[in-house]
């Protein structure tokens, strides 16, 4: 039997319940394919936009960081805006730290959206699939009280081993989601260790260019 033929058969054996499992998982991929996708890009920008904000700030040329931060989506550069915005007005340090702060609690929200929802279809899925298999079995020996004695060991083999699929199927969506989940939640804490390290190299650049300006009207 040649492999698609192989599998089909395994579809046509998990009976109904393979259909809310064949759901969950193309949801599951599809949240997933969106979230890396998503992720890389934001990534991406970050580290774009960033390369191009830090020469600016050691040279003090704050009027040219905040036109790049103004003319980018990149959630560092929102950061780098909030920052500047809050430097209009006098204030110390942590006063500039919480309006940037301020930036990433409206951002990290955003890299986190539906990442969760892969885990939980990991749980649901396994569920689907157990509960697949009991209601087979449940159907295998009801079936196999009702036939003749010399045909029940055959039968209800039969019956288990189509049983088991549910499971089965269940479980080889499962552990990729459960594995793709972290692999998300560790892309995502790279994306915030690397905002907050920018907001802390901001911070110092700034608190060393007002010192340089005191220390020259002094």
């Amino acid at each position: 039997m040649d492999p698609l033929s192989t599998v089909i058969k395994f579809f046509q054996d998990c009976g109904l319940f393979i259909y809310p499992s064949a759901l969950i998982m193309a949801l599951g991929v599809t949240i997933a394919i969106e979230r890396f996708i998503f992720l890389s890009k934001a990534r991406n920008e970050n580290r774009k936009v960033w390369a191009q904000v830090l020469p600016l700030l050691q040279k003090g040329q704050l009027r040219d960081v905040q036109s790049v931060a103004a003319q980018s989506d990149a959630a560092v550069g929102k950061i780098v805006s909030y920052g500047l915005t809050r430097m209009q007005s006098p204030g110390r340090r942590e006063d500039f730290d919480a309006a940037m702060e301020e930036g990433m609690m409206e951002i990290v929200p955003r890299l986190e959206k539906r990442t969760h929802y892969i885990a939980t279809f990991a749980n649901v899925i396994t569920l689907v699939g157990l509960l697949g298999t009991i209601i087979g079995l449940i159907k295998g020996f009801t079936a196999v009280a009702q036939v003749n004695p010399a045909e029940k060991a055959e039968m209800l083999s039969a019956s288990i081993s189509i049983a088991m699929n549910n499971t089965a199927f269940a479980l080889m969506v499962a552990i990729p989601f459960l594995l793709i989940h972290s692999f998300l939640q560790a892309k995502t804490s790279e994306i915030v260790d690397g905002l907050e390290a920018a907001k802390m190299s901001f911070l110092n650049l700034v608190q060393r260019l007002k010192l340089e300006h005191a220390a020259g009207k002094g």
